[in-house]
Formats: C-alpha cells, structure tokens, sequence
C-alpha cells in the first residue's frame, strides 16, 4: 500500500510517499534529509504525540491548570489518558515544570504544570 504524507519534522515539509506492508515501512522516498525517513518510520509503526490538557485546581484565582506529558506517549492511548486527567484536581500550589502526576497511568511519564497554580485555598 503506498501512502502519501507529508513531513513536519523541518521546514522543508517534505512531500514523502511511504509503501507500508501492513504496520510496517517497507520504503520511503521524497524525503530531502534523513528526518523525512524517520519521521514516516516512526509515524506509521508507532505514533506518538505530547498531550496537552488542563485539570483542576483548588485555587479559586485559577479554576483550570494548564498541563502536559514529559515526553509524547502512543498515540492509542490520548482517549484513555483524557479520562484519566479529568479525575485529577491540583489542590496544592504547583510552579511551572512540577509534577501533577507522576508515571502517569504506566507510561512512564509525568504530567506536568506548564504554569504556577497560584495558593490553594481549603
């Protein structure tokens, strides 16, 4: 099967065509730099993404605390990992770059504070 895609790993954006045999790349051509080949690889074997979301704090100057995972995670699991963040409530002050969660859900990645939650009120 033969897919075409396009590359966003430099600014190039690369118009790549990618013969697939199943889940797996068999060739990719179109690229001009080696993150074309890469990108197509890792994007037809193994999605990935870094999830963005916001939960909730206890801090009334703050409702909604912006977070994000360490690292990206499978593709697979954004749905699951969705239900899980809308379980989460901060109720501590958490400063940019902390740890709401750790390990999140087995992933081997955290969910971080991409900013200060501000003092919690009881």
């Amino acid at each position: 099967m033969n897919r075409l895609m396009i590359c966003i790993e430099c600014p190039q954006g690369c118009r790549l065509s990618v013969e697939t045999g199943g889940s797996r790349v068999i060739s990719v051509t179109g690229q001009e730099c080696e993150c074309g080949e890469n990108y197509a690889r890792q994007e037809i074997e193994n999605p990935v993404r870094t999830l963005t979301a916001s939960v909730l704090t206890g801090s009334p100057a703050l409702k909604m605390l912006p977070v994000r995972t360490s690292a990206p995670i499978p593709k697979e699991k954004i749905f699951p990992a969705m239900e899980e963040i809308k379980k989460i409530k901060v109720p501590f002050p958490v400063e940019t770059g902390d740890a709401v969660v750790k390990n999140f859900m087995g992933l081997g990645v955290d969910l971080l504070a991409t900013r200060k939650s501000g003092r919690s009120f009881p």
